[in-house]
This record gives structure tokens, C-alpha cells and sequence, in this order.
């Protein structure tokens, strides 16, 4: 993919009639600018799409050798995993990382996009598979390769890396119901499009054993302390509930020690499973049962796809599914 040419403080000087230096005020915010024409300025800057540069050194070049990543947490030990997959690809390739986060907020996900845009990188990596139309447009306009990753069911800008989230979370409430286990509750944070696919593929496989399906949800950030708190609510709430399957290991962390607080067995009483595998869960006793994801892998992949685009190569798999796989650990 060669990269596009991008608008400039020239073109948009072009197109209202006044200089570049008139245009370059304005748009650093002075005040010596009229108000009709700071406001023709800023149309004509959303109508070409411009994207300010804070990178002229890296501009003069055809590439930066740079690589933006954003991610929706930096404190989240699946994007932390991702990240360390991404550098085993791009630092031998002779590439660096530019990082920024969005707290699993599109509007914010833009803004930084924007600001990682500015410096001229010359591919991204995105951790979500859902954007503002101006996100969209910012990519469209900026000419580079993309890879989506996390998500391999919703239509990618150009490739998607990552799994089904869906069928994983099928395929482990199947296994939870081949447990013997029926009233199997989701706990459900954060409510991004990850956490709601898994409780499409949770209801699908209760809907399927002609079983209702029950969804706690909260928008906080997922922490050991949100897990216990949702597991309080269960054991109010829904005291014949007998599992409950988390949206994360962090969840499923924090219910699984609110159970010992609480002197509730499990999995005797209670099957805790969570999702994604991390290693404090694998290590554990008893250890997490969780569905295990292929984070360093997927980040790898990811860079490795990109690098190969930025090379000249073209798309040879637009969805890349690298799978997951069941483990019922011992809280099952």
C-alpha cells in the first residue's frame, strides 16, 4: 500500500482564499484571525480531512519507520501480552512503537488516532473493530495499512488478526453445561463490543439446552474488586445460581475470592470460569477454568502482517482466526 499524499496547510489556504501562515494561526488557536474566516478555515480542514503534523523531520522522509498502536487500557494484562507479541515482529524489523490508549471510548479512540496520525506512522494497529465515521475518515485520508485485532467477526477495514468471540464463549458454556451446571449467569463489564459478542455466544448455548440466560452488567473497569462486588450481587440476588461465567479473568478472579470469603465451595457450590487465561489464574489453586486466548501470538501476527504491506506484499488473508482453546482448570 503506498501512502497517500495527505492535505496540507496549502491546500486548505487554496481553498478559502487566504495565505498558509493565515491558515497555520488559526489553527494554533490565535486570535488575530476574523471569525468568518476561522470558521471557513476549520470547514475546509473537516471537508479535506486534514491532519495536523507535529513530525516535519519524519515528514521529509517516504516512511517513519514508526508504527501506531492503540489499545483500549494499558493496565489490562491482555493488551500487555499484545504488546509484547507486536515488538517481537517490529524491533527486529527496525520499527518503533508509537502507543496510545482510548479507555474503550470511540471518541477518545479518534482523538488519539488524530494525535498518532500527526506524526506521520506508517501503519496502525487497532484493538476494536467499531469506529467514529471520523476515525474512519482519518484512515482513509492518512493512505495506510491497518490490522484490527480481538475480533475476527466483525468486517475489518482492511485485515482483522485475532478470534471468534462468540464461538469461544459457546464452546465454554457448553462445556459448563456438559458439567452438569444450569444455572450458569455472565458477568459482564466494560460492555464493549468483545464483552457483549461473549454474551451473544453465553445466551445462544443456554437458549440451545432451552435455558434462560442472565446477564449482570456494570460499565466500570475490570478489577478483582468489580468481580467480587458482581459476585455479592449474585449471591443476593440470584442465590440459586451454581455458575458464572466472566467476561474476564479479572472477574472471575475477584468472585472467586469473594466465594472464599464468603465460605462458599467451588467448584462444589459454585463454578467459576473466566476468560482469556492469564497467568495468575493458571496459577492458582485451584487454577482458573478460562477460555485461553493467543494474545503474544495475535500481537505478533499482527505486526507481522503489517510489515509484510509496508514491504509491498498485498492482503493474502483478510480475517486471520487464531483460535482458542478450553480449559477447565479447576474451578469447573
Amino acid at each position: 500500500m503506498v501512502k497517500k499524499r495527505r492535505p496540507t496547510l496549502q491546500d486548505i489556504a487554496d481553498r478559502v482564499g487566504a495565505t498558509k501562515m493565515t491558515v497555520s494561526r488559526c489553527l494554533r488557536g490565535e486570535e488575530n484571525v476574523s471569525a468568518g474566516m476561522r470558521e471557513r478555515i476549520f470547514a475546509a480542514a473537516e471537508a479535506l480531512g486534514y491532519i495536523p503534523n507535529r513530525g516535519p523531520d519524519m515528514l521529509s522522509r517516504a516512511t517513519s519507520r514508526a508504527i501506531g498502536i492503540l489499545v483500549p487500557s494499558l493496565t489490562n494484562q491482555v493488551f500487555a501480552d499484545v504488546i509484547k507479541g507486536i515488538e517481537t515482529a517490529t524491533e527486529p524489523a527496525g520499527y518503533h512503537l508509537m502507543l496510545s490508549h482510548y479507555g474503550y471510548s470511540q471518541d477518545v479512540e479518534e482523538r488519539s488516532l488524530s494525535s498518532l496520525l500527526s506524526y506521520n506512522v506508517d501503519g496502525m494497529i487497532l484493538s476494536e473493530s467499531q469506529h467514529t465515521p471520523r476515525t474512519l475518515r482519518m484512515l482513509e485520508i492518512a493512505g495506510i495499512p491497518t490490522v484490527e485485532i480481538m475480533d475476527t467477526r466483525t468486517p475489518a477495514i482492511h485485515q482483522a488478526v485475532g478470534f471468534d468471540n462468540i464461538r469461544a464463549a459457546y464452546d465454554m458454556v457448553h462445556t459448563m453445561l456438559a458439567r452438569g451446571r444450569r444455572r450458569i449467569l455472565y458477568l459482564a463489564v466494560r460492555l464493549d463490543a468483545r464483552t457483549l459478542q461473549r454474551q451473544e455466544g453465553y445466551a445462544a448455548a443456554m437458549a440451545e439446552h432451552g435455558l434462560e440466560p442472565v446477564t449482570l452488567r456494570t460499565n466500570l473497569r475490570s478489577s478483582y474488586s468489580v468481580g467480587a462486588a458482581l459476585m455479592t450481587d449474585v449471591l443476593r440476588d440470584h442465590p440459586d445460581t451454581d455458575a458464572i461465567f466472566c467476561t474476564n479473568d479479572d472477574v472471575a478472579i475477584g468472585a472467586y475470592f469473594e466465594c472464599v470469603r464468603q465460605g462458599i465451595p467451588v467448584p462444589g457450590q459454585m463454578a467459576i470460569v473466566g476468560f482469556h487465561g492469564h497467568d495468575v489464574g493458571q496459577v492458582m489453586s485451584p487454577p482458573l477454568a478460562s477460555v485461553l486466548t493467543p494474545r503474544e501470538a495475535m500481537g505478533e501476527r499482527a505486526a507481522t502482517e503489517l510489515l509484510r504491506r509496508l514491504g509491498g506484499e498485498p492482503i493474502s488473508e483478510p480475517v486471520i482466526n487464531l483460535g482458542y482453546r478450553i480449559e477447565a482448570g479447576g474451578t469447573l
